[in-house]
């Protein structure tokens, strides 16, 4: 069954002329000035906490309280006294996204639709399993990207997200998992991909900062090794990626040939196969302890023949791999259908016969539009007449 919850009155998806006229009211509305400490990095909050006179020791105090405790209220840090609790409440704030809707699909899997303060709404989603619970992390409202099989890539990009709106979905999570303090051992988020909504390196900047904050021991303290992020192929952000964060890396590969991806993924004109594998050969800390992940949509009748599995093989050779196929995800308008179970079956086991794991990742959260490649918001960017005449209010 099908659970829906919202802030707003009203949860039936917005029109795009709706989302519009929303974000153009949004746009128009006051801002708070009070600088927001969420997304502040190490360096950067003991800056701003040494701009009001605060000792250093007060950046560890209130690091803590913002995620390893989850505070959004200064008032609730009682390890501070009242009266600099107040004097913080007057300068600065703790952000969250604001979550407009909230879908439980029934296989357990979460998706929250979310705004943020210029009015733009961008998607997570939550998936348990019995061993694990991870997170899917957009980083861009809209994409930069236009793939072809993708939902999100019919949503035009509209801005990065900052690494404050990246760090917020994170805690939005935690918020409504209850996962605080963090750290646990029980802990019910023990995973972060950055595959939902646009291309992460793309807005390598954000998320790396956004990534850095996540991943420090005396806050949501999750390592490395459990943060992934997934790229269509920005070749040249690549090797960056790696000696900065260290972070597995996934590869929305989708074909075998140039001329196939050239259509499913648009960026392989600028930077085609042999570029990708190149780079990911040269993908900082590769081993056979940390593989690359290659994502592969199975599209019947597209890129699921004997001959694609084959070449596939052939291509990633040398690179300690897995091969994640992923069952097509259908969406309102795609001209795609997902392979059949036996056609996938088949393209896995040749994979496997060649010494790749190949499991096929079972759909989560399809009725709710929240599996791979379905997610979307009504997010549209304003013309320039239209900021010009929000600016001029």
């Amino acid at each position: 069954m099908l659970r829906t919850m919202s802030t707003a009155p009203d949860t039936v998806p917005a029109s795009a002329p709706e989302a519009r006229a929303e974000l153009l009211a949004f746009a128009g509305r006051p801002v708070d000035a009070r600088p927001d400490l969420l997304g502040l990095e190490r360096d950067a909050l003991a800056a701003v906490l040494d701009g009001i006179g605060l000792p250093a020791f007060r950046t560890g105090q209130i690091w803590h309280w913002l995620y390893h405790r989850g505070a959004t209220d200064f008032q609730t840090m009682t390890t501070l006294a009242k009266p600099l609790r107040a004097r913080l409440a007057e300068t600065f704030r703790i952000s969250r996204p604001s979550v407009v809707t909230r879908q439980d699909s029934i296989d357990g899997t979460i998706k929250w639709l979310l705004r943020f303060a210029d009015g733009n709404e961008a998607e997570a989603v939550f998936i348990p399993e019995e061993d694990r619970g991870t997170l899917c992390v957009s980083s861009q409202v809209g994409c930069t990207l236009t793939c072809s099989f993708c939902h999100t890539g019919t949503q035009r990009l509209v801005r990065n997200l900052t690494s404050a709106e990246i760090v917020g979905q994170v805690m939005v999570a935690l918020d409504h998992l209850g996962a605080y303090p963090t750290g646990g051992p029980n802990r019910p988020l023990t995973n972060i991909v950055l595959m939902g909504m646009g291309e992460p390196l793309y807005n390598f900047d954000n998320v790396a900062s956004a990534m850095r904050i996540i991943m420090d021991g005396e806050g949501v303290a999750l390592s490395k090794r459990r943060i992934t992020l997934s790229t269509s192929g920005v070749v040249p952000m690549m090797a960056q990626c790696g000696a900065d964060l260290g972070v597995n890396l996934a590869i929305s590969l989708h074909a075998t040939t140039d001329t196939v991806r050239d259509d499913l993924v648009p960026i392989n004109r600028k930077w085609p196969i042999a570029e990708l594998l190149d780079a990911c050969r040269r993908y900082p800390g590769l081993n056979n302890a940390r593989r690359i992940t290659f994502e592969y949509v199975m599209l019947a009748g597209v890129n699921d023949a004997p001959a694609d599995a084959r070449r596939l093989v052939a291509l990633i050779e040398g690179i300690p791999a897995k091969i994640n196929l992923i069952p097509f995800n259908p969406w309102p308008g795609s001209k795609y259908v997902c392979s059949d179970p036996d056609t996938i079956e088949r393209f896995a086991q040749i994979v496997l016969a060649a010494g790749y794991a190949s499991p096929v990742r079972t759909p989560r959260g399809r009725d709710i539009l929240a599996a791979c490649g379905q997610l979307k918001s009504e997010s549209a960017k304003l013309t320039r007449r239209e900021a010009r005449s929000v600016a001029a209010e």
